[in-house]
């Protein structure tokens, strides 16, 4: 029995942590070190509650969910000393193929301006494409308190990237 629900867990992580990381990426506004910590951490924190969480109606929106909350955790219990940058490292110039490579470089980078919440809220509604209601459980919010939340950090997108994105996207 243990071993069949070690496997089961084993099936579970494997097929999610991609997209757990990808989303991960998008809270971290491109830390992709911190992204795989976190990855780590909300699997790790899965397995320990495999029993149940595997009974549950939809265990991936349930793994997004304590990987949503270890993100906000994270920012809460962040060291003084860190202090978070607007600026990459310097990458390759080649973009492998994908002519969106500035576009993506410059949402990160507007992301990471947005407050964790805010960053939060845009990733859940509009990266994993969740209802109001469905990230407001994710959040431990009200559906008002995420409608807001969504309003005011797409207004703030908006002023740091004008209204129109498709300029980012010329090569």
């Amino acid at each position: 029995m243990r071993q069949a629900r070690a496997d089961d867990y084993a099936e579970f992580a494997l097929a999610r942590a991609g997209h757990l990381y990808r989303s991960a990426c998008l809270l971290t506004a491109g830390d992709t070190h911190l992204a795989e910590d976190l990855v780590q951490e909300a699997l790790g924190r899965l397995y320990v509650r495999w029993g149940r969480v595997s009974r549950v109606e939809n265990p991936a929106g349930y793994a997004q969910t304590v990987l949503t909350r270890t993100f906000l955790a994270h920012q809460r219990r962040r060291s003084s000393t860190e202090r978070a940058t607007d600026t990459f490292p310097d990458r390759a110039a080649a973009d492998g193929g994908h002519g969106d490579l500035s576009l993506r470089l410059t949402l990160l980078q507007a992301l990471a301006r947005l407050p964790a919440k805010d960053r939060a809220v845009i990733v859940l509604r509009y990266w994993e494409d969740r209802s109001v209601e469905d990230t407001a459980e994710a959040l431990n919010a009200s559906s008002a308190a995420v409608r807001t939340r969504c309003t005011r950090a797409l207004g703030r997108l908006r002023e740091l990237l004008g209204e129109d994105l498709g300029e980012y996207a010329t090569p």
